[in-house]
């Protein structure tokens, strides 16, 4: 499974290297005081005939260590290690994989919130049998990126792989 999990997050990040519609976008805003305010509801990202809310948690984020605040941990996730970290050319970032019993539906409606409140742009989306990718990026050159790809795993938790880079 989390070789299936690692092969979908390749896809994701060739996906994103390729999308460079920065330069013609919107200007960036900043993030709003109520970012880590959870959603009401979203919809899943099915066909409108399929498409049924998916809820928010009712709980706060945890923080990550040296992550930017839309790259916080799901509520009630378990981590499986400590996030790895690293600077590079587009600033800081880093990977953390973890486990949660939301579905993958709703772990990706979580982190499209946060990243669209701190003023980044969806730049990829996913879906793959039951695995869901989502992936969004700053409007400028070596800005913040944000990429999660969540899919079904063991004992009926979600297995999910976070990346972010801060941006430079």
């Amino acid at each position: 499974m989390k070789r299936s999990v690692a092969a979908v997050a390749v896809a994701l990040t060739v996906g994103l290297t390729g999308c460079d519609g920065r330069s013609e976008a919107a200007p960036e805003t900043s993030l709003p005081p109520a970012a880590d305010a959870p959603l009401a509801e979203i919809a899943s990202p099915t066909t409108p005939a399929e498409a049924a809310p998916v809820a928010a948690p009712a709980v706060d984020a945890a923080t990550i260590d040296g992550a930017p605040v839309f790259a916080a941990l799901y509520p009630g996730a378990q981590a499986d290690g400590p996030a790895a970290v690293a600077n590079g050319p587009t600033g800081p970032g880093g990977l953390i994989t973890f486990t949660t019993d939301a579905v993958p539906d709703a772990v990706v409606a979580f982190y499209k919130q946060r990243a669209e409140a701190a003023g980044l742009s969806p730049v990829m989306a996913m879906n793959q049998g039951e695995a869901r990718a989502y992936g969004a990026a700053a409007r400028k050159e070596n800005g913040a990126t944000l990429q999660v790809v969540a899919a079904p795993g063991e004992g009926g938790l979600t297995s999910v792989q976070l990346t972010w880079s801060a941006g430079a």
